[in-house]
């Protein structure tokens, strides 16, 4: 990890602070034209071109008849998975549930004086493909976090579309996770290919509304480049977490909490800011005692080698302004009274509060959704959620006594827009 200290005047001008910043789109210009030539060779080759694809990345040999998971294989993979890790899920999914219950939209109407009625519509989507990761980790608690709210807000078909292992199976804790969660069909590919196929619908793919879901930085500019053609949820990149802290009882949680997203791939990043300088210096050598003791070692010091920043600054209140400046995904305040800094921070996928919230917990069994925007898009994107699974439509209805009431002012406006056949549509009416 790399200490940068920012007690400076104009700190918001430091060269690792800019790089972090930019992150995001350090990324697409490696990897974007790669994507694009799997995308293009998709659409021209169908289903041989994704099957191929399937084969060179996962190296999973499928067809027709072996891509999507039976139901068999569901019951078979229910039992192998431990009952403990199965009443886990069922836990969280409960919790899951609950939180996203909240967040429902309801239609709503508006009755003028003059009977005009307006209102809005809300309806679910038809279908959705939830990408569900299986590249260098397992991630059933993905599958919970993205066909919960869906299946909250209505939607009527949802399938999970993952990589399988090299004999040609999905993991049986996330088929676990699917059938749980409610989920409908399963197809075992992922990456790029996986998102072309349902976008596109190459059969024997379904083409979906949207697509929505974690996955690495392949998978996050082939949903980037496929906006239009299908909706997406978010530009969701490589996971991050930044942790604010000062005080040196809390090293042991600071160093822990940053190992905890390093350890997702080599391209994740871990961000401490704080202004204590000896605390600085105190987390970056307990990170590497724990990291050199983990089973993913490799990943997390190439994570740290390539992410991995410490800042130091002036106080809290600069700290704050970093961390917006960063907008990370995950962000812990490890204060013990974290609400005092709360009004101060604005960028953000979810805020952990406190020394016992670590971003751990929010993974699995918290209920807030653990798919959040990265590379800074916090400043814009908010968390998956049952909103992003719905289309509101407005409803208009107008009487002959309301649209004498807005005629006039619609003429005016047409006219002034030099659109006389809108206004010419207003008045032939009588």
């Amino acid at each position: 990890m790399k200490i940068v200290d920012l007690r400076k005047k104009d700190f918001l001008k430091d060269e690792n602070l800019k790089r972090v910043k930019n992150r995001g789109f350090e990324f697409e210009e490696e990897y974007l034209n790669s994507v694009w030539n799997i995308i293009k060779d998709i659409k021209q080759n169908g289903k041989e071109a994704v099957f191929k694809y399937a084969k060179k990345f996962d190296k999973a040999n499928l067809n027709e008849e072996t891509v999507l998971v039976k139901e068999e294989e569901i019951k078979e993979a229910l039992e192998k998975v431990d009952e403990k890790v199965l009443e886990a899920l069922k836990f969280a999914a409960e919790r899951i549930k609950r939180f996203h219950e909240e967040e429902k939209e309801k239609s709503f109407f508006i009755e003028e004086d003059t009977g005009n009625i307006l209102g809005q519509k809300v309806t679910p989507l038809e279908r959705v493909a939830l990408y569900v990761p299986g590249g260098k980790a397992i991630y059933p608690s993905s599958v919970l976090m993205n066909a919960i709210p869906a299946k909250v807000a209505g939607v009527k078909e949802l399938i999970v579309i993952t990589p399988v292992k090299e004999d040609g199976k999905v993991n049986e804790v996330v088929l676990a996770a699917c059938h749980i969660a409610g989920v409908d069909k399963i197809y075992k590919v992922g990456g790029v290919h996986g998102v072309a196929a349902v976008a596109l619908g190459v059969e024997p793919f379904p083409k979906v509304d949207k697509i929505v879901g974690p996955g690495n930085i392949y998978v996050a500019l082939a949903k980037k480049l496929l906006y239009g053609i299908v909706d997406i949820d978010m530009i969701a990149g490589p996971s991050e977490i930044l942790v604010i802290a000062k005080d040196e009882k809390y090293i042991d949680y600071i160093a822990a909490d940053l190992l905890s997203q390093a350890e997702h791939d080599e391209l994740a990043a871990a961000f401490f800011v704080t202004p204590n300088e000896n605390l600085a210096y105190k987390v970056k050598e307990k990170v590497y005692e724990f990291a050199n003791k983990l089973e993913r070692k490799d990943i997390i010091l190439k994570s740290l080698e390539n992410w991995g920043y410490i800042f130091i600054t002036k106080n809290i209140k600069d700290a704050c302004i970093v961390a917006n400046e960063i907008a990370p995904e995950h962000l812990e305040v490890l204060l013990d009274n974290p609400f005092e800094i709360l009004g101060y921070l604005k960028n953000a996928g979810a805020i952990f509060l406190g020394p016992y919230t670590c971003e751990a917990l929010g993974d699995y069994v918290l209920g807030p959704n653990h798919v959040l925007p990265t590379g800074g898009s916090a400043r814009f994107y908010s968390p998956l959620g049952v909103y992003d699974f719905i289309k509101r439509s407005s409803i208009i209805f107008v009487t002959k006594e309301g649209f004498k009431k807005v005629k006039e002012p619609a003429i005016t406006l047409a006219n002034a827009e030099s659109l006389t056949a809108h206004a010419l549509s207003v008045k032939v009416r009588k």
